[in-house]
């Protein structure tokens, strides 16, 4: 191995203080004196990076937002950030200025993990808009209607998984997770266990999250040294990791779709997503597109139905009395001789506040994804400088103190008019915003409401009883990276009744 000669890392040294006094320099004399958004003084070089919490980014923005306002500029290792704290700015911006902020920053670390095929990561051009496409015609609000029946099913299964072997909850929402979108995306029918085509996935998703946050991404294009240490050396884990993402990849890209298409060969292929986007192309059929939109609904999709289920469930073992109300509404309206079904839903207000107070009281994606502009742009006498990282910090909007009263606290009732009807224009919103909102939100959030009301339908849902009969407390604590879930917690789920775990297992054997 070449040494590394003293003049060469004063040389290198010399070399990167010159590239930051540089690019410093000539984003000062392009903002024509306009003032950045206010923001913490940081180090030479480095910026704020000694002020971040690296685990949980977004509480350090949420205190510099009470400290400085709602929009606010940092330095991460000479990358500019301006980091969006309110829904009010966001909908500006994100939504009304969609031209300036549709942008992805480039990360080094996409391409290190195998994914930048993934739709979320493209940067805003025409291939990122065929995707858009594709999305648009397969998962848009009327198309997802139409997977209403297989959502009903799998949801029931679930149920089933539950009322069988309760402490695995964690395992059953993930299986529901996983059945839904293979189902939707690939018209695929997952094996209960050890599936092949979720075994991988699975792995691909645990090792991503295990890696992937923007702020460590900032740090390896900065360094991208780092990115290339020795597995066997300490720090040297990441490279071992991408290896291994990358090898996974090839077949979470190609096997699935490889079935859908020997299926329509076949003549027995269902409908989903697949399907339709090889309809659609008419026998001209961009199958590496397909392949990657498909993917990138399975990647996004899993976890992330996943981790709002742990929200709920985690958020009725804490709140018996939200429950109980809940469970009252359901007797009220459905009662208690069938499961609940897409008719009830307009009929469920207050059911309908604990499924959008389970997005905003932990936001399992706390900052989304970051947008960048393609061009400078002045918002109300502030500079913010092209090439920016734009992150929408959606815990510090579903926390806002001025749109919600005790925000930490778990209210369906803030969702509600005095008189019990939905309320509207609550400001917030669970899949971010502009035209880098998550294209699978329809189909997400008809599988939460789901699995949330017949949930509530049909279990009980306690805290956990020790061997003298006392009640176990929870004391929650959260998973962190680019994704934050419930860590695991002692719960008891039984049925209500008799006749709820008859409804179950009677509806599971019909399907």
């Amino acid at each position: 191995m070449p040494q590394v000669t003293a003049p060469v890392m004063y040389a290198t040294g010399f070399a990167l203080c010159v590239t930051f006094v540089l690019r410093a320099w000539g984003k000062h004399t392009r903002r024509n004196a306009l003032p950045l958004p206010p923001g913490p003084r940081g180090l030479p070089l480095i910026g704020n990076m000694l002020d971040l919490n690296m685990a949980a980014p977004w509480l350090t923005y949420e205190q510099w937002g009470k400290q400085y306002g709602d929009l606010v500029y940092s330095r991460l290792l000479g990358r500019e950030f301006v980091i969006i704290n309110s829904a009010k700015i966001a909908h500006e911006l994100l939504d009304q200025r969609a031209t300036i902020y549709s942008d992805r920053p480039h990360l080094s670390m996409n391409k290190d993990l195998g994914v930048d095929f993934n739709s979320g990561f493209l940067p805003h051009g025409n291939e990122w808009r065929h995707h858009r496409k594709m999305f648009n015609v397969a998962l848009n609000k009327r198309n997802v209607l139409q997977y209403q029946t297989v959502t009903l099913q799998k949801v029931h299964q679930l149920l089933e998984n539950l009322l069988n072997t309760p402490k695995e909850y964690e395992r059953h929402f993930n299986t529901l997770s996983v059945a839904v979108v293979m189902a939707v995306t690939y018209g695929y029918d997952v094996i209960p266990n050890n599936d092949p085509f979720v075994t991988k996935v699975e792995q691909f998703i645990d090792l991503l999250l295990s890696v992937f946050i923007p702020e460590r991404a900032a740090l390896f294009d900065t360094f991208p040294f780092l990115a290339h240490i020795p597995s066997w050396l300490p720090g040297g884990q990441y490279k071992k990791i991408a290896t291994q993402c990358r090898a996974l990849v090839v077949d979470v890209l190609n096997d699935p779709v490889t079935y859908v298409k020997d299926k329509m060969a076949a003549g027995t292929a269902r409908k989903s997503l697949v399907y339709d986007l090889f309809e659609m192309e008419n026998g001209r059929a961009d199958e590496e597109t397909i392949k990657a939109v498909a993917a990138s609904v399975f990647l996004a999709g899993t976890e992330t139905t996943t981790s709002t289920l742990l929200v709920f469930l985690l958020a009725m073992v804490l709140n018996p009395n939200v429950q109980s109300k809940a469970q009252e509404e359901i007797d009220r309206v459905i009662g208690r001789d069938r499961l609940p079904n897409f008719d009830d839903r307009p009929n469920l207000p207050y059911v309908e506040g604990v499924y959008l107070e389970t997005f905003r009281w932990r936001p399992v994606l706390p900052l989304g994804l970051p947008h960048m502009t393609s061009t400078s742009d002045i918002y109300e006498g502030m500079y913010i400088p092209k090439g920016t990282n734009v992150i929408p910090n959606l815990w510090a909007m579903a926390h806002d103190e001025r749109c919600f009263q005790e925000p930490m606290a778990f209210k369906p009732e803030r969702h509600l008019t005095p008189d019990g009807a939905l309320a509207h224009g609550i400001s917030y919103h669970a899949f971010s915003y502009g035209r880098r909102i998550c294209p699978g939100m329809h189909m997400a959030e008809q599988t939460v409401w789901t699995a949330i009301v017949s949930m509530l339908a049909t279990l009980r849902i306690a805290k956990a009883k020790n061997e003298f009969g006392e009640e176990i407390d929870v004391n929650p604590g959260f998973t962190n990276g680019i994704s934050s879930a419930p860590k695991p917690f002692d719960c008891c789920i039984v049925a209500r009744s008799q006749s709820a775990k008859r409804l179950v297992l009677a509806k599971n054997r019909d399907e």
